[in-house]
Formats: structure tokens, C-alpha cells, sequence
């Protein structure tokens, strides 16, 4: 027996070793299992194209905050991105022939590339000043996408081939969490990694990063362009999941709604982002009668969220966690205290 509990011990720290090398963990574990298994039991379209977009806006926020969470620059640009990976990915399939599939990785060399470009020219700079110049460049990207009438087709919108001949979105959905997946793994190991190390110190105090030998330039452009390329992806996706392209997609509102879901999932947590998306944006489809209003919504909704706590949704849990474990640890500390008498 004793054998057997010695060989158990082993495998899970084992198991633990091996998750953690990825970025993973059992509550992540089985938080990725529930996205799983929960769609296979549902038959409404309309949930399943809803859980689509949560899912979707879920991995967006979680490139947003490896920026926003860890160096402290708000890319504003980011739909623009988004949408250089979803037009990348149609124009490649439609004027050269290649496979959807090929052209996912069309998007993210073309987001990555823009990401490197825009962050050389922009991450000199700090706070402000770089979140302006990101978001001039995302408008830029939006002027380009509506005036090149005769390659995008403007605000006439361009029919792009989809991933599958049919139009359930189960199978959408199962493209889809996979990306999710590889999108927070990604994320978590260069967050634990040298790098995120690097990331988190210039984030906190830019200045004493640099006086610790830190390049701060250096791993803000790296940091962005990996935020960038996984914009690109999930932008490539949306191209061959929707069918339809706008420059509207390139839009700003589309960023403020993955700042909100990043900010209220807790910056810098990654997976709180997801987390949030599945939270909220069920409550906002609900209101889209309000059209533009429910930018303001958002905003207030921010605020609020800011203000009444500030670490978001993983602080909340962080606090729930140590206040779990409180009486444990009273418990431990009587009976230090008893043994010591």
C-alpha cells in the first residue's frame, strides 16, 4: 500500500511537472475539458454561434492582455490587426487559390510582421503617446482595407470561401477551441519564461527594468509582435468562419470590447480574459438593440468594474482561494501554538 501511494505521488508530480512546462494547470485543465464538452450536448445554433463569439473574443482578450497585462501599453490598434489577418487570409485564398488552412498562416506572418513594424516605430515611446500611435496605425489599416475598393472591395464587403460546406457551427466551434488552447498556451509559457520575466518588470517600473540590465525596447517589440501574430490568427479564422468581410471588423469598437474583457478578467492573469468573455458577452448580445449605446455600457460597465476591483475577476479568485484556505491555516497555527505550551 504504502508502495502504491509512493507511486501515485510520483505520476502527480509527474503530471504537475509536465502541465506546468505547458502553462497548465487542473483548474485550466478542466476549464478547457467543460468548453469541450458542453457544446456537444447543445443543439440550439443560435447558443452554439453565441458560445462562437465568446470563445473568439475569449482568445482575443488573452493576446490583448499579454501586452496590456504585461508591458503596459494598450494597443488600440488591435481589430486593425485582426482584420490585416482575416483580409490576408481571404485575399490569399481568393486571388492565389490557397487552402483556408494555408491561409491562417498567411495572417499571422502578415499580423506578426505589422506588429514588428508597428513596434519599432511606436514602442520608443511609453504609456500614452504608444497607445495613440498603435491606434493610428489600426486606423490606417481600416482607411487602407475601405479605399483599395478594387482588391478588398471596400464597404461592399468580400465574399470569403468558408473552412466547411455547411452552415452548423459545431464544427466552428471545434476549430476554434483548439486555437483558443494553443493561444494561452503560447501566451503562459512566454509568460513564464525569461522573456515574461523581462515583460512583467518593464511593465511594472520601465525604469528600474533598465537599470537591471533589461532592453526594454527589445522585449516590448517581441512582446507585441507575438500579440500581433495571434491577432492575425483568430482574424484569419473569423474570415473563413463568417464568410463576409467588412473593414468595419478593423473598427475600433471592436477593441474597446476586447479591452473591456481583458481588464475585467484581471490584467495580467491571461485566462481571465476568457473567463470574462463567457461572462459578459452573452448579457451585451442581449443588448444589441442599443446599437452604439452598448459602447457606452461597456465603458460604464469598465469603470464600475475598475473602481469596486480593480484586479478583476482572477483577483476575485485569488481571494476566494486564501480566504478557503484561512481556517486551514488557523488550524495549523493552534496547533503550533498547543504543541509549543
Amino acid at each position: 500500500m504504502k508502495e502504491l501511494r509512493v507511486k501515485l505521488g510520483a505520476a502527480r508530480s509527474h503530471l504537475t511537472t509536465a502541465l506546468e512546462s505547458l502553462g497548465l494547470s487542473l483548474p485550466i485543465l478542466g476549464l478547457f475539458a467543460a468548453l469541450a464538452i458542453i457544446p456537444a450536448f447543445v443543439s440550439d445554433q443560435y447558443v452554439l454561434t453565441l458560445m462562437i463569439s465568446c470563445l473568439l473574443f475569449g482568445a482575443q482578450a488573452m493576446a490583448f492582455d499579454f501586452t496590456a497585462g504585461f508591458i503596459n501599453v494598450v494597443n488600440f490598434g488591435f481589430s486593425g490587426l485582426v482584420g490585416l489577418g482575416a483580409y490576408t487570409s481571404a485575399l490569399l485564398v481568393l486571388k492565389l487559390g490557397v487552402d483556408p488552412w494555408f491561409g491562417l498562416i498567411g495572417a499571422t506572418v502578415a499580423a506578426a510582421l505589422a506588429g514588428l513594424i508597428i513596434g519599432l516605430l511606436t514602442l520608443r515611446l511609453s504609456g500614452i503617446f504608444a497607445a495613440l500611435m498603435a491606434w493610428f496605425a489600426g486606423l490606417t489599416l481600416l482607411s487602407v482595407a475601405t479605399v483599395l475598393v478594387d482588391l478588398t472591395r471596400g464597404m461592399l464587403g468580400l465574399n470569403v470561401p468558408l473552412f466547411l460546406d455547411t452552415a452548423a457551427r459545431r464544427p466552428y466551434y471545434y476549430i476554434l477551441l483548439p486555437i483558443a488552447i494553443g493561444v494561452y498556451i503560447v501566451v503562459r509559457v512566454i509568460a513564464n519564461s525569461d522573456v515574461g520575466l523581462a515583460c512583467r518588470a518593464i511593465g511594472q517600473n520601465l525604469d528600474m527594468a533598465r537599470a537591471s540590465g533589461v532592453q526594454p525596447k527589445k522585449y516590448r517589440v517581441v512582446n507585441f509582435t507575438v500579440s500581433s501574430a495571434i491577432a492575425g490568427l483568430l482574424g484569419g479564422y473569423y474570415a473563413h468562419y463568417l464568410g463576409i468581410l467588412t473593414p468595419n471588423v478593423m473598427a475600433t469598437s471592436h477593441t474597446i470590447e476586447v479591452l473591456v474583457l481583458a481588464y475585467i478578467g484581471g490584467r495580467g492573469s491571461i485566462w481571465g480574459g476568457l473567463v470574462a468573455a463567457f461572462l459578459i458577452i452573452p448579457i451585451f448580445e442581449y443588448l444589441k438593440p442599443l446599437m452604439e449605446i452598448r459602447l457606452v455600457l461597456y465603458g460604464a460597465f469598465l469603470v464600475v468594474a475598475t473602481i469596486l476591483y480593480p484586479q478583476g475577476l482572477a483577483g476575485l479568485v485569488e481571494a476566494l482561494r486564501a480566504w478557503i484556505r484561512r481556517p486551514d491555516e488557523t488550524g495549523d497555527q493552534e496547533q503550533v501554538n498547543l504543541s509549543l505550551k
